[in-house]
């Protein structure tokens, strides 16, 4: 059964570049290849969900510049739905310029974040959850995701944290939430290293919390075991990383509305590790 999620935090216009290496001072490169594909964790994370079945919508801001055909164009090509927090803003959106390092897979990026973009709650859609069976949230929208997140947890509907970075703000959004999945450098204050995020995740009394670290495994603990255990990442041959992350965060919010934390992992990582093998965020779903 198609199920409805509601992805909130940043929309991007991202130009992806395949070369050699990223540039050094003063140095002209030209790339082997190149797409352009709406971006951030959030959105990302919406075309992973949709193409699994499902149906996604993006809560973020986008405005009315004419750049942002280009992000509407690409995610009605794959079916998300946009909800936008302030449609009469004029000035372009943000633009992610990322090198992709043909021999490793490795990324540089250079992007504005949604820092300076952060939108006040009164302009949250009225039935923004309408219907919704899972909520994701990126960090990039602060004050909109605590709103919601409040609504949501009276209303019984699952949250799912991208904990790619600590931002401030998450610590009123964590206490209300399901599943945490964060990235190495996810490093709340006074924490610095792996144990300590555990545990104070743990002292939130977040349910399901796991730590990804590139190819290495996932480590996590789910309620009501406090031990910590190690998921393998399947092994394969890297031709970009890119958003590898935010497709993983998609298919695990469409497994776990059918799988227990442990499986919704694995599938999860087995879908990112597929993105692994193609250039760009979106060549993946061609095969």
């Amino acid at each position: 059964m198609q199920k409805r999620g509601l992805f909130i935090g940043l929309i991007t216009l991202d130009l992806i570049y395949l070369a050699d290496a990223p540039p050094q001072n003063n140095q002209k490169l030209v790339a082997t290849d190149y797409t352009v594909a709406a971006g951030g964790p959030a959105t990302n994370a919406a075309v992973t969900f949709s193409y699994l079945g499902n149906q996604g919508k993006v809560l973020g801001l986008l405005g009315s510049h004419p750049m942002t055909q280009l992000i509407k164009s690409d995610l009605n090509k794959h079916q998300v739905t946009i909800s936008d927090l302030q449609p009469s803003k004029k000035e372009p959106p943000p633009v992610s310029s990322i090198i992709v390092s043909e021999a490793t897979g490795d990324r540089a990026i250079i992007s504005i974040n949604a820092t300076k973009t952060q939108i006040e709650n009164q302009n949250i859609p009225n039935n923004i959850l309408q219907d919704i069976d899972i909520v994701l949230i990126d960090g990039h929208q602060m004050q909109t995701s605590y709103q919601i997140a409040k609504i949501a947890k009276t209303r019984k509907i699952p949250i799912v944290v991208d904990g790619g970075s600590w931002k401030t703000g998450f610590e009123k959004i964590l206490p209300l939430v399901d599943h945490i999945i964060c990235s190495a450098n996810f490093h709340p204050p006074t924490c610095q290293n792996t144990q300590q995020v555990f545990s104070y995740l743990q002292q939130l009394k977040i349910p399901n919390i796991a730590i990804t670290n590139g190819d290495k495994p996932i480590e996590y603990k789910s309620t009501p075991s406090n031990q910590t255990h190690q998921l393998e990442i399947p092994k394969t041959s890297i031709i970009d990383t890119l958003g590898a992350g935010d497709i993983f965060h998609g298919a695990f919010c469409h497994y776990i509305l059918q799988q227990n934390f442990p499986l919704a992992l694995q599938s999860a990582a087995k879908i990112a590790t597929k993105s692994c093998q193609h250039f760009g965020t979106r060549n993946w779903m061609k095969n």
